[in-house]
């Protein structure tokens, strides 16, 4: 029988731009194998080699995982819905560095002193929230008492802090390493054009500072490891999830559980948002979710792949409403709930998440018992076949020369309008396996992306089909346009 199959944003790009397609089959399992028989270009990213469901994508059946069903072998039936749910990296790619931090003083909510009655003024600033009932007098006198952590003051830290900030939350951490770029400023509020070059700590607190001088910010400026995070964490009542790769959302989520702190979790990539609050104590963690993450490369990060510049506000928005209700006990939060948000179609859904009976961190018989090395988790070992790379000089002295290596772009379409080399050849790395025969397999081949990331993947599944020259051009046209052609546009 026909079901349908919902497909996210990530991976609309192999079956047409179609967000919902027709797969028969009888089980999960046989429409899944026949919506990779329909659009080959899906197997690579919903099965392994061995043809096993990978690992870092959920599937749903109408709002059930299928894990807590019977896994592949669940039966369908007419009317169902499939729902393919990847993991989002969110942000940009980097490491998982943040720079130095101030020393914290004072513990959690709750081993603080009473707090003081609210000043003529306050009482005037948060009006609309004293007169709400289920806020009130002693609700704000909680939110400034409280502390929350934000990873991340970037796209969905800059709404997170200004709304927790205007709020009256009475400690904010904020956690990052970065300065401003004017590439930022598409959908990072907390910055303007002045804060270009800054370090977007630096400008996080003047700006938070400005908006509310009740709030008390602190900086951590220092790389969040597994040797740190526990003691850095353990400070606060609430840790957000603003982060922009997986060993550093891994990390948030494993240090959370272990400290029974709730993590409000969101992630952005092209149109679409996640949003859920993990909290071990009464629902799943993330690794409940999405056990194991992607191989590096496989999921485009927003530098690669793009975002709606909105789309950061609406998700940092919700973030910082379940914040809220986190820190004031009222209503009902995201635990046990993940939220998708469709930004195209402004659609939201609604999926239900269970704790994972073989969770390895959360669950009965769990086999992890402290922080580990997350980056080695994720697969951002360093690579040797990187001492192989070709630097963006050495390209421009080969070209100088009259030397002729096929330069394989693969980025996306969009990407390749903005900026190219010459006489470069677009096959974006998902369609790669689909057109090797358009590569010379006997001539020199350098790929490039835009900074490096995607174009190491592609390098190693052509080396894996049989090229023999192959070489992977070291910071993509980003370094090229930096150190060769200023003249070209960076983005």
């Amino acid at each position: 029988m026909m079901i349908e199959v919902r497909v996210p944003t990530p991976l609309r790009g192999f079956t047409g731009g179609k967000e919902s397609v027709q797969a028969n089959g009888t089980t999960v399992g046989d429409v899944l194998g026949d919506l990779s028989t329909q659009f080959p270009g899906l197997r690579k990213h919903l099965f392994t080699e061995e043809g096993v469901l990978r690992s870092f994508v959920t599937v749903f059946l109408n709002d059930e995982d299928i894990r807590q069903l019977s896994k592949q072998d669940t039966a369908v039936k007419h009317g169902d819905v499939v729902s393919i749910i990847p993991s989002i990296a969110g942000g940009k790619p980097g490491a998982v560095a943040f720079p130095a931090m101030s020393q914290l003083s004072g513990g959690k909510t709750g081993t603080a002193p009473p707090p003081k009655r609210l000043t003529q003024e306050q009482m005037f600033r948060y009006s609309r929230h004293l007169i709400l009932p289920d806020v009130g007098l002693s609700g704000q006198q909680k939110l400034l008492n409280s502390k929350v952590l934000i990873v991340g003051a970037g796209g969905l830290g800059s709404p997170l802090a200004l709304y927790l900030a205007a709020a009256g939350v009475g400690t904010i951490g904020l956690v990052d390493f970065d300065i401003v770029d004017a590439s930022n400023l598409q959908r990072q509020i907390l910055y303007s054009k002045q804060d270009v070059g800054r370090p977007k700590l630096e400008a996080a607190e003047d700006r938070i500072r400005g908006l509310n001088p009740d709030v008390k910010v602190i900086r951590h400026e220092e790389r969040l490891t597994s040797q740190n995070a526990l003691e850095i964490i353990r400070n606060y009542d609430v840790v957000v999830d603003g982060t922009d790769n997986f060993p550093t959302r891994y990390l948030v989520n494993d240090a959370c559980v272990f400290l029974k702190i709730p993590n409000v979790y969101g992630s952005i990539y092209r149109f679409d948002g996640q949003v859920s609050v993990f909290d071990t104590r009464t629902g799943p963690c993330y690794r409940c979710l999405y056990q194991e993450p992607p191989p590096p490369g496989l999921v485009p990060s927003c530098a690669e792949g793009g975002v709606l510049g909105v789309l950061p506000g609406i998700v940092g928005t919700l973030q910082a409403n379940e914040t809220i209700k986190l820190l004031l006990g009222k209503g009902e939060p995201l635990i046990g709930r993940l939220v998708l948000i469709d930004a195209l179609s402004l659609r939201f859904r609604e999926l239900k998440i269970r704790k994972n009976p073989e969770c390895v961190l959360c669950g009965p018989k769990a086999t992890q018992k402290e922080l580990i090395d997350y980056e080695q988790f994720c697969g951002m070992t360093p690579d040797l076949s990187a001492d192989d790379d070709m630097t963006v000089e050495e390209l421009k002295s080969r070209l100088d020369r009259g030397e002729t290596p096929f330069l394989l772009d693969v980025r996306e379409p969009q990407e390749y309008e903005v900026v190219k080399l010459p006489n470069s050849k677009l096959i974006p790395v998902g369609l790669l396996p689909e057109r090797l025969g358009e590569l010379p397999a006997a001539a020199d081949i350098v790929v490039y992306c835009k900074s490096g990331g995607r174009s190491a993947q592609a390098r190693s599944f052509l080396l894996g089909m049989g090229f023999k020259r192959v070489r992977n051009l070291a910071g993509g046209i980003t370094a090229w346009a930096q150190k060769i052609d200023p003249s070209l546009p960076r983005y």
